[in-house]
């Protein structure tokens, strides 16, 4: 069973993914929902925060790498394939958007990046896209199929050309951490031919909720 919240009746679905240790009210918490009440008000989008299980995928260092990898592949199913319908069928709409901050990004990236036949936008800020830091030097098919930074360069043009329908945003502070590893993400995508929209806002830290807040607005 896995939990959910959900705002607003019409418009746009938009999923908001928790970051690596938060749940599926973590984005309410926080108040990013809030941040765009708003447009949900006027019936513009809607969100929907679901959980995750990264405490039993990536981040589980109790149990073998090969376990979190399944683990997370079968999250992915969860989101694919009851999830996404359920939000079709409520939504009446399928213009789907992905929103992800830190290792949310990942989440957001990796879905969008496996599925662009589903996303039509994706939101990354401060973002994760490699997950080799957590498998320990282990690494298989749902290691290599859930590591953007691995399967991206070499996908086909059929498929890239899918994912250059895909509305990428790439966003994070200029002293971020971060910051170089989502400028690469940026031009992994465009060394594709995939377009996104890349920016670093400047003079800022970024990788924290009130940047996150304060820009997602400008996307959704």
């Amino acid at each position: 069973d896995m939990e959910y919240l959900w705002f607003g009746k019409f418009g746009r679905p938009v999923i908001l993914f928790p970051t690596s240790a938060g749940r599926y009210y973590e984005n309410e918490d926080f108040k990013l929902a809030a941040s765009v009440a708003d447009k949900v008000n006027a019936g513009e989008i809607q969100l929907i925060l679901p959980d995750t299980v990264n405490d039993e995928s990536w981040y589980n260092k109790s149990v073998h790498p090969a376990v979190r990898a399944a683990r997370h592949a079968q999250y992915d199913s969860y989101l694919r394939n009851e999830l996404v319908p359920y939000i079709h069928n409520r939504a009446q709409r399928g213009d789907l958007v992905v929103y992800g901050a830190s290792f949310g990004a990942y989440h957001a990236s990796n879905f969008a990046a496996r599925y662009p036949d589903i996303v039509s936008r994706a939101i990354c800020f401060s973002g994760v896209y490699d997950i080799h830091s957590f498998t320990d030097g282990y690494w298989d098919d749902n290691c290599y199929f859930h590591c953007p930074t691995a399967f991206l360069p070499n996908v086909d043009n059929e498929l890239a050309g899918k994912l250059a329908r895909v509305g990428w945003v790439i966003a994070t502070g200029e002293h971020d951490t971060l910051a170089q590893k989502n400028r690469e993400f940026s031009g992994m995508l465009a060394s594709k031919g995939i377009p996104n929209h890349f920016e670093l806002w400047p003079g800022q830290f970024g990788h924290d909720w009130p940047w996150w807040r304060e820009h997602l607005r400008r996307f959704v």
